[in-house]
């Protein structure tokens, strides 16, 4: 069953931008006179309200509603950065901005493709390789990065690769054309220089993944149903989404992504916030082959492209399975028009295996309940990657955040026999390169109001002696963060370290704090030399941890505009003010990832990766919060009291397989 939202009542400050919005946003803009035609959009999103507005709105209040562009006016590398009134169709704000790049533009980046198939130089280097029919190149823009060449100097520019697709189903990543490299000045449309590193021999496989290609299909996989007779247990209305004691309100964000607000359990009639704004801030991709051709390859997949952009149509049955909810996302497209992507987020329920379970051995009765989470999810593809996000609550009150990568591995080409140092051979004349996937979440903690501090938890044995006799005690050791440098922390598997966010205002029944914790993976950090050019940008992912006081135009780990950035801006340069951070709003941001050194079973397309954290209540209730969970399974679950032990005789006829 698919359930869609075609419509959405504008009925909270947080509720997703309309389409007539944008076209408002678009026109307020145009009717300053300030912009030629000529001038693209680079994002156009809400401009959230304050967290005052957001607590304090009335259902049938008068909304105020502010919209955020950035525009990109001419070739140069500058934009505006404009906010938007609706209400009353005023200007708020406009600032030039130099020296920045904004995201990449798909136009523009089209416009370099061709202006790079015609150039003769490229042409010539294909000749090189024997390739005369140049639409049969497939032409990839990579962003840049910044690493001091006179290219970079006031442009917007691209570096681009090339792959060969003889025939449009083929796997162009199979046969990459190295040793070229073109540059493009993006904004005018220009290649500025060709480099020819020297002929590889294209590698000689297709590398397909399609059934067709694949051989026999496996024929033995049963059907797998799963119905909800009744429907699912959620509700929704507008973007505002209830399920089991959780609230939230779910929308996308050109660049961020999929974006949760307000998130709430409901607590004795009372919703007990958590979260006021959780997100993917930033994420790098850098490379380890220090290479011409590869070593300059870093994406910073948020800020440079966009997850919002870049999202998916979710298909029922293939991207998400069971009883479905869909969020529509409207969106603009670089000149200000909106169109609608369907199926941008899923929604559903799923079984999670055993929620609790006791059998007591005294009277035989046994009590199980089966666990169930709400997924919340979205997936983009940005190039040769696929990224899906998905946000988990649970009924016990834990919040998961998990990340699957999937897709197909940036390639280079190789000398037939070569063993590079840094890349993992996945086919004949063909490897990938080692590379990370580092994620940075930011999470703007709200527990049980804003007043919040974070303690480092660490378990260490305690000392041997007379108060250990034994030698077996260990000890939770708390530190509290009281400033940002102090939280810039790593993780540490082997202290079980957590991050625990306390609120000294409220209490539990047991007269104790109430808390959060963030449960961190074990989780690697940027392996790159910190002072490397993706060193100074993608300062973020050197941390796993870090912790400002909540500022409301602090959103991106990386800062607002990565692309060509020289570095430091973000959370380095935010945080070197060294603000308190005890007994505040505070906000964390969690980097997390994967290294990926590839293996021959990644190829040709990637069998999902996993990574990620959870956030569990620690004294947030008084007790376990999932006993009120009614037990299934048609009376197997539950032994109602008085009944007589289950016998050793119906336990093994119970496991018999069935004849």
């Amino acid at each position: 069953m698919t359930v869609r939202t075609d419509a959405r009542p504008l009925d909270h400050p947080l509720a997703m931008l309309s389409g007539a919005e944008i076209i408002e946003a678009v026109a307020v803009v145009r009717e300053t006179g300030r912009l030629e035609d000529s001038a693209r959009f680079a994002y156009i999103g809400l401009h959230e309200p304050g967290k005052e507005m957001v607590r304090s709105f009335q259902a049938g209040q008068a909304l105020e509603r502010h919209v955020r562009l950035v525009i990109v006016v001419g070739p140069e590398a500058g934009v505006i950065e404009a906010v938007v009134s609706l209400s009353d169709r005023s200007l708020l704000s406009w600032t030039l901005v130099d020296d920045t790049r904004p995201a990449l533009l798909i136009e523009e980046s089209m416009l370099a493709i061709n202006a790079l198939k015609a150039d003769p130089d490229w042409q010539a280097a294909m000749g090189r390789r024997g390739i005369e029919d140049f639409d049969s190149v497939q032409i990839d823009p990579w962003p840049a990065g910044s690493f001091g060449a006179p290219h970079e100097e006031g442009r917007r520019i691209c570096r681009c690769l090339s792959y060969l697709r003889e025939t449009p189903e083929d796997n162009g990543y199979a046969r990459p054309i190295e040793g070229v490299i073109g540059f493009v000045d993006m904004g005018r449309g220009k290649v500025l220089e060709v480099l020819d590193t020297g002929v590889v021999p294209l590698a000689p496989e297709r590398g397909s993944y399609y059934p067709e290609d694949i051989g026999e299909i496996r024929s033995d996989l049963k059907p797998l149903a799963i119905t909800q007779p009744e429907g699912p247990s959620f509700t929704v209305e507008g973007n505002l989404v209830c399920w089991q004691r959780w609230s939230l309100r779910v929308a996308m964000d050109p660049f961020e992504g999929l974006v949760l607000h307000t998130v709430g359990y409901e607590d004795s009639g009372r919703v007990r916030p958590v979260l006021h704004r959780a997100s993917v801030s930033e994420m790098v991709v850098p490379y380890g082959d220090p290479g011409p051709m590869h070593g300059w390859k870093n994406a910073f997949d948020v800020g440079e492209w966009g997850l919002g952009r870049m999202a998916n149509s979710l298909t029922l049955g293939c991207d998400c399975l069971g009883e479905i909810f869909y969020f529509d996302y409207v969106s603009s497209d670089e000149r200000g028009r909106p169109h609608t992507l369907a199926n941008a987020i899923c929604m559903h329920e799923e079984d999670y295996g055993i929620l609790w379970k006791h059998v007591d051995l005294h009277t035989g009765r046994t009590e199980v309940r089966r666990s169930r989470r709400l997924v919340v999810s979205s997936i983009a593809t940005v190039g040769n990657y696929e990224y899906g996000f998905y946000w988990y609550f649970y009924l016990d009150g834990t919040i998961q955040m998990e990340v699957k990568l999937t897709g197909i591995m940036s390639t280079m080409g190789i000398e037939p026999g070569a063993s590079p140092r840094h890349a993992t051979v996945i086919a004949p004349g063909l490897a990938a390169p080692f590379h990370q996937h580092l994620f940075n979440v930011r999470l703007d903690v709200e527990i049980d109001g804003p007043a919040n501090t974070v303690y480092e938890v660490d378990t260490r044995p305690s000392p041997a002696g007379p108060e250990n006799p034994w030698g077996n005690a260990f000890d939770a050791v708390v530190t509290p963060l009281k400033t940002e440098l102090e939280a810039q922390r790593m993780v540490d598997p082997a202290t079980s370290r957590c991050w625990k966010v306390v609120n000294h205002s409220s209490t539990n029944g047991l007269g104790q704090p109430v808390a959060f914790k963030l449960v961190p993976g074990p989780t690697p950090t940027l392996l790159a030399d910190p002072e490397s050019s993706v060193g100074r940008r993608a300062r973020f992912a050197t941390r796993n941890l870090w912790v400002t006081p909540y500022a409301p135009d602090e959103l991106r780990a990386a800062g607002n505009h990565p692309n060509q950035h020289r570095g430091g801006d973000g959370l380095p340069r935010w945080t070197a003010a060294d603000r308190s951070i005890a007994d505040t709003d505070v906000v964390l941001w969690h980097t997390f990832g994967v290294t990926h050194i590839p293996r021959p079973e990644d190829w040709p397309v990637m069998p999902v990766e996993y990574t990620g954290f959870t956030l569990v209540p620690v004294g947030f209730f008084d007790r376990n919060p999932a006993l009120d969970v009614p037990a299934t399974g048609g009376g197997h679950c539950a032994t109602p009291p008085g009944l007589p032990p289950v016998t050793d005789d119906v336990q093994r006829r119970d496991r018999r397989r069935p004849r």
